[in-house]
């Protein structure tokens, strides 16, 4: 559809938020150090505005990053805006959540090797089980 954001400025928006949220700073913050509105900031994490370059590098500055941050893992290919990101989706929906966030950080922190490996299987195994019943939290 022509109003459909483009899916590299949807990519952008998703590093911006990823980031964000990374660092613990919230879309007001991140607003007013800008001089814009958080609603703002959330049309540029969505990707329904487009974000210019020289906003960008403003960001990226805010943020503690380099402009390239925001294109890592975009895929490559040619001019054609339909390049397909639905795989990466649940990765991104799971990074942008506060438990996602909380995971990652926890297990960043975790030193040995062995018992990063189990709890990745353990992960593993919890992701194949089917939901609980009412769709509740497991126990």
């Amino acid at each position: 559809m022509v109003n459909d954001p483009n899916p590299v400025d949807v990519h952008v928006g998703r590093r911006l938020k990823m980031r964000r949220m990374m660092i613990g700073m919230s879309q007001e913050k991140l607003g007013n150090e800008l001089g814009l509105t958080f609603q703002q900031i959330q049309k540029y994490e969505k990707g329904v505005n487009r974000i210019g370059a020289s906003r960008l590098y403003d960001i990226a500055r805010a943020l503690g990053v380099s402009v390239q941050y925001f294109f890592e893992d975009l895929p490559e290919t040619g001019p054609s805006r339909s390049f397909d990101l639905s795989g990466r989706d649940a990765v991104m929906e799971c990074l942008n959540s506060a438990e996602g966030l909380a995971l990652i950080t926890h297990f960043a922190q975790i030193r040995d090797a062995a018992t990063r490996r189990r709890i990745v299987e353990l992960v593993r195994t919890l992701g194949a089980e089917p939901a609980a019943e009412g769709g509740g939290e497991r126990s």
